[in-house]
């Protein structure tokens, strides 16, 4: 319930063509999809929650465009959202997930030792095919391609200065963020810390609530880079995610400090797997094994996380259906990033870049995060896996370029 005119009964009383929003000078999915005909059959449906199409649709009115990125423009205020406001939804998630079709069933694989772990296989011509650790080049078996890099573990330190992973979870039974209320935004919370605190081993660890934080753990806080703050973005305000805050907000970190679990942010859970340098096969590991203990915890006390065939994990953006998973490093190439292919390349692996500090934030000393651009139609394993094989790719072409050496023959076919 973002605004109160979302929920104005008297709008009603005048026509869809009277209320259709003014889209003119909008560039995000939602406007794409969104008619008047298509508002008009949707306006007076509601969620059993009671969210509206004006609710799904007020952050993408209130938002015309982003310099960076091509935004969705809606969002859902609960897992049945999606069902309900299908019409709007399936064609946004379609043209947002590059294709994704309304029939299509999402692939989920949690399974850490899936990431390969392998040298890269080089094909014959190369002597009847070998393993090698090199980049295989192109050749009669089609253009250069990554054909399988060790699992992560051996992302060269001296580039790969952090590596990191993270995804959302929606708690079912309860109203999504940008819908919840007071109520249910606590009885989350309380799940959750019950949930968090009962984990052992090396997750064992502490949580920390806004509200009720003191000046010293909020300066460690910060500066271990783990506190998240009311959100300042037109989009998450719009949508109506920072309402009462910061009642019910927290953050729970593992006592190494690799392991972080937001609450109540932009999702009900939002789970980070990090530590410093290039070992993505351990960040991965720790994810995988933390996220499935969590969820086993929440699925005795009789709350699953949101799940379905088609859309796996359920959030509140539609940008972040399947997976909800960004794999990403902050790596520096200074070379290659002013490389007139490498905008090419990125895409080419399925890959995005943006600066250290955010979506909105620019590359500061040529250090950039990396992360897979896909979240909806492939596996957890699977993007983990682009992230790994293009960062090295990357880097190796980077080594290329320090010695004014071409890496024309190393650019990759697309994924």
């Amino acid at each position: 319930m973002p605004f109160s005119n979302t929920h104005n009964k008297y709008k009603l009383k005048f026509s869809a063509e009277e209320e259709f929003p003014d889209l003119s000078q909008h560039n995000n999915h939602m406007a794409k999809v969104l008619t008047p005909a298509l508002y008009q059959r949707l306006r007076d449906k509601e969620t059993p929650s009671g969210f509206t199409l004006d609710d799904v649709i007020q952050t993408g009115v209130d938002n015309p465009g982003h310099p960076f990125i091509m935004t969705v423009g809606c969002v859902a205020g609960d897992e049945e959202s999606y069902e309900v406001f299908k019409e709007l939804f399936d064609p946004v998630i379609q043209d947002r997930h590059g294709g994704y079709k309304p029939t299509d069933k999402h692939r989920t694989d949690l399974n850490h030792e899936n990431l390969k772990v392998r040298d890269t296989w080089a094909p014959p011509g190369w002597g009847g095919g070998v393993w090698l650790d090199t980049w295989v080049p192109s050749g009669p078996w089609g253009h250069g391609s990554l054909l399988g890099w060790r699992g992560g573990d051996d992302l060269d330190p001296k580039y790969v200065l952090s590596s990191r992973v993270r995804t959302g979870r929606s708690i079912k039974g309860y109203s999504l963020p940008p819908h919840c209320s007071r109520g249910e935004r606590r009885a989350i919370e309380k799940l959750s810390v019950n949930a968090l605190n009962s984990l052992e081993g090396e997750f064992k660890g502490r949580y920390y609530p806004l509200k009720a934080m003191t000046e010293q753990e909020q300066q460690q806080l910060i500066d271990d880079h783990f506190l998240f703050d009311k959100p300042v973005s037109p989009l998450l305000l719009a949508s109506g995610m920072a309402r009462d805050w910061p009642d019910a907000r927290g953050i729970w970190h593992n006592d190494n400090k690799t392991f972080l679990v937001w609450v109540n942010e932009e999702d009900h859970l939002r789970v980070i797997s990090m530590e410093k340098g290039g070992n993505m096969k351990e960040v991965f590991r720790r994810f995988c094994i933390g996220l499935k203990k969590i969820e086993e915890i929440f699925k005795k006390a009789g709350h699953p996380f949101m799940w379905t065939e088609h859309l796996g994990y359920i959030l509140t953006c539609p940008s972040n259906l399947g997976t909800g998973l960004r794999g990403g490093v902050h790596v520096r190439l200074p070379k290659l990033s002013q490389h007139p292919k490498f905008e090419e390349v990125l895409k080419r692996l399925r890959l995005q870049k943006r600066g250290t500090g955010g979506v909105d934030t620019a590359a500061v000393g040529a250090v950039f995060d990396i992360s897979n651009a896909d979240r909806l139609g492939f596996s957890e394993v699977e993007q983990v896996q682009m992230v790994v094989d293009g960062v090295k790719l990357m880097v190796e072409m980077e080594k290329k370029l320090e010695q004014n050496q071409s890496i024309d023959d190393m650019i990759p076919a697309q994924k």
